[in-house]
């Protein structure tokens, strides 16, 4: 079991920026690829962007050019940087270990993104 605690969603205005956190409890180079998804109400759950331990990068092609997955090793916590925000964007955000997507496991309470003027 991996702790994953979201952070930093908010109510915005289309066009504005805003970065999300999700901090684990376990060494975030060990826990393989890790991955932002959202869900938007009515909507199933989405991959929005990925991290491998190796640091390469994939991204939902409605987000690319607009968000960033990072991490910080020593936090061990990963990011999304989100610039230029739609309203299409406006979801429940979470962050997880691929692994675990995949079988549905493991997930924590979100973050809540609202892009609305």
């Amino acid at each position: 079991q991996v702790q994953l605690v979201e952070s930093g969603g908010g109510l915005v205005q289309p066009g504005e920026s805003l970065r999300l956190s999700c901090v684990t409890d376990k060494n975030i180079l060990s826990l393989g690829t890790m991955a932002w998804y959202r869900q938007a109400p009515g909507k199933q759950r989405e991959l929005v962007a990925s991290l491998t331990d190796g640091s390469n990068t994939d991204y939902a092609a409605s987000v690319k050019g607009r968000f960033t997955i990072f991490r910080r090793s020593a936090e061990n916590t990963l990011f999304l940087w989100m610039n230029n925000l739609k309203p299409e964007d406006t979801a429940v955000y979470y962050c997880n270990t691929v692994a675990r997507a995949v079988l549905d496991q493991n997930w924590g309470q979100g973050t809540q993104v609202t892009v609305s003027s």
